[in-house]
């Protein structure tokens, strides 16, 4: 059943999304050749903790990390690992959710490491394309394939490939709500309404749709071994724009 957000609600999420953007925040400053993902996890766990807020990965179904750390291939769910060091020219998603007064935020951002391709910087700049595409679609009246499709069109243009197993989801009182978004069109009709909140995530690689879980249980990395970006950010259908709740409130 999809749960509509009360004002109450929403402002407690916006909270815990402002938590989301200053851990992001500072993954732009600190991400650089030579840090490890497992310190990138501790400056993450101190930011959410200093906040009063709870890292709402740590211990979701036995993950065992602040953050999802997934580095060029790695799609998503990437463990934290002081071994995983980051080199120049690398890419890495850093997917992050904190819960504040019982309300969940959950934002994901691909960063570059020092100079990357230029083959690269196209896939971050088109996959945060198809984010904004679907944002744009979150507006009471439309329904789900609308946000589907936005992302689905960019990726097509740009000859992506799109992940088919995951996507984005319902978000609010716990990290995963209903409805499921898928980033490609299925025709679902889900009617839009006010108060609705989705995180949603396109997933894009520079080679085919497959992807495979590691024997970790965790870390989806694409088959043919080709990055991949992610990009999201938990929204809210309102009467008018949608607003987006994981970036710095002022």
């Amino acid at each position: 059943m999809i749960q509509r957000k009360s004002r109450d609600e929403i402002k407690r999420m916006r909270h815990a999304g402002h938590i989301v953007a200053l851990v992001h925040q500072e993954m732009k400053k600190v991400i650089e050749p030579g840090i490890s993902t497992k310190e990138l996890d501790n400056i993450a766990f101190k930011i959410i903790k200093e906040n009063r807020a709870v890292p709402t990965f740590l211990g979701y179904n036995g993950f065992p990390a602040s953050i999802c750390t997934s580095v060029n291939e790695q799609v998503v769910h990437g463990i934290p690992d002081e071994k995983c060091i980051v080199k120049e020219g690398d890419i890495i998603s850093i997917d992050v959710g904190a819960t504040y007064g019982g309300m969940v935020g959950d934002s994901a951002w691909t960063y570059p490491v020092g100079k990357i391709s230029h083959e690269l910087e196209k896939l971050l700049i088109y996959t945060e394309e198809a984010l904004f595409a679907g944002i744009k679609q979150m507006r009471a009246g439309n329904v789900l394939d609308d946000i589907s499709s936005a992302i689905e069109a960019v990726a097509n243009r740009e000859k992506l490939g799109i992940v088919r197993q995951y996507g984005g989801h319902g978000v609010g009182h716990v990290m995963h709500e209903d409805p499921f978004l898928f980033n490609y069109s299925v025709g679902d009709k889900t009617l839009l309404k006010q108060g609705m909140s989705i995180a949603i995530e396109p997933m894009l690689n520079l080679g085919g749709d497959d992807v495979v879980v590691a024997e970790d249980n965790w870390t989806v990395s694409t088959v043919d071994k080709k990055p991949s970006a992610h990009f999201e950010h938990s929204v809210v259908v309102t009467d008018d724009e949608p607003l987006i709740l994981t970036k710095l409130m002022p």
